[in-house]
Parts: C-alpha cells; sequence; structure tokens
C-alpha cells in the first residue's frame, strides 16, 4: 500500500503526515508513506486544497485534517 499526503508544508500538512504515520503503526501494516510538497503535482491529482490523502493512486480526502481515527477508517476503506 502506498500512502500519499499532499500538502505544500503547511503546519497542517505536516500534522497530517504525522497522524498518517501513527495510523499506519497503530494498524501494524506495512504501508509506504510519501509526503508530496510540488504543488504541480499535488494539482496533477485534481487537489485544489490540502492537504490531502492518496491511497493506492485513489484521492480519499482533501481540505480538511483528519484524526488517526479517521485516517484508519480511510486505510480500512481502501
Amino acid at each position: 500500500m502506498i500512502i500519499k499526503v499532499l500538502g505544500t508544508g503547511c503546519t497542517k500538512c505536516k500534522t497530517m503526515e504525522k497522524a498518517t504515520r501513527q495510523a499506519v503503526e497503530e494498524m501494524g501494516i506495512k504501508a509506504e508513506i510519501i509526503k508530496i510538497e510540488d504543488i504541480l503535482e499535488i494539482m496533477g491529482y485534481g487537489v485544489m486544497r490540502t492537504p490531502a490523502l492518496v491511497i493506492d493512486e485513489k484521492v480519499v480526502m482533501y481540505g480538511k485534517m483528519l484524526s488517526v481515527k479517521e485516517i484508519i477508517e480511510l486505510i480500512n476503506k481502501a
């Protein structure tokens, strides 16, 4: 599983990356977490508001912060 956190480096985006890493650790799964800060690459996903979360190349959320619990729910759905 590849999880991407899209964000330009703002506090919310950094917090989202940290929460995503915590969610994966709590779940005990193997996942590669990639932080993408390049605005052109972010726009390539059709995302206009960050932070955003992409799981296996599918945008599952954008424009708001998620809790660790909410991230776990999204990973389980993927």
